[in-house]
């Protein structure tokens, strides 16, 4: 750790909530200590864990004061799943801990689950940090996965408590679904948000592309209209032609029979033909039709059937060809 680190920046870090001791709100449902290896990870957990030194610091400063924010935990049929807390068990396991705070949820949704996982992010990082999947998820929460207002203000009541009142990001509640008002209240259009709605429908692999810069948003788009395994197909085409799917190819995919043959096509173009035995095989492309001029046809052939001038056409040159033998 840098010695001249700010102390609070590695202090809420290691917490992955507010600084500061566990209020007394805390204690509703219950601090338990579990074991730290037999939580698993949320099942649709969408943001990315931390790295490099920010994760470094996260270490040393549990190492230093040990885990002080209890995570949150749902009760499983198989044990128990993460729902705030990622951070703080993967640095905890790196910092040599067998066991982690954690107040235990029972008989929770998934839609419930899912506002305790996207909520306690915002409460630490601005919307504008976040990477293109992560915003989709969180945006996809807001427009799908809460369907009622009721229940999601108890659970952040909740999460403020456990805050001490305080929240981060400039993260405000909204009632409204609709794009318009959802994309104000995180300086986005309609459109936009519209965008990233369909981003979050993406397989894992092509969300991370997105993240990495490796392809384009609109292209990505496209390519969310897909079932999954076409976008799968898609990704195998692509890196087995080595042809990049932009907004065009991926245009051209969305509107492609779902085979594996139409897809590859459609990013790579018209695949030839292999033979068992004698391998690739060319395609002959077809003949262009032979015309007649205008001068031609008014000369000799001037209301003349088709089929009689192409029969007139073959004796000539049958004839022609005779003599010039």
């Amino acid at each position: 750790m840098k010695a001249d680190a700010p102390k609070r920046k590695i202090f809420s870090d290691a917490v992955d909530l507010l600084a500061g001791d566990p209020p007394a709100g805390a204690a509703v449902g219950g601090v338990e200590m579990l074991d730290i290896n037999e939580i698993r990870p949320f099942h649709d957990h969408p943001f990315h864990l931390y790295e490099g030194e920010r994760l470094d610091d996260m270490v040393e400063s549990i190492k230093e004061h040990g885990i002080l924010n209890p995570v949150i935990v749902r009760k499983m049929h198989y044990g128990y799943e993460m729902l705030s807390g990622h951070n703080r068990q993967n640095a905890g396991k790196l910092a040599g801990l067998t066991q982690i705070p954690a107040i235990v949820k029972e008989n929770l949704s998934d839609a419930d689950a899912y506002v305790y996982v996207i909520e306690t992010n915002l409460m630490q990082r601005s919307f504008t940090d976040l990477s293109v999947s992560e915003k989709a998820a969180v945006l996809a929460e807001r427009y799908d996965k809460v369907l009622y207002q009721r229940k999601r203000d108890e659970i952040m009541e909740e999460l403020k408590a456990l805050e001490g009142g305080d929240e981060k990001g400039g993260h405000s509640d909204h009632l409204s679904k609709n794009r318009d008002s959802l994309g104000q209240e995180y300086g986005l259009s309609g459109s936009s948000v519209a965008r990233l709605l369909r981003v979050n429908q993406l397989i894992p692999e092509i969300k991370e592309m997105l993240d990495l810069g490796k392809m384009q948003l609109m292209a990505a788009v496209q390519l969310s209209y897909l079932p999954e395994q076409a976008q799968k197909l898609a990704l195998e085409a692509s890196e087995k032609s080595g042809v990049a799917i932009n907004k065009d190819i991926a245009a051209k995919v969305r509107k492609a029979p779902m085979t594996e043959k139409a897809i590859l096509e459609a990013i790579a173009g018209k695949q030839p033909e292999v033979d068992p035995v004698l391998g690739v095989v060319e395609e002959k492309s077809a003949p262009k039709p032979i015309r007649l001029s205008a001068g031609i046809r008014e000369k000799y052939f001037q209301d003349t059937d088709p089929k009689e001038v192409e029969a007139i056409i073959d004796k000539a040159l049958a004839a022609w060809f005779k003599k010039k033998r």
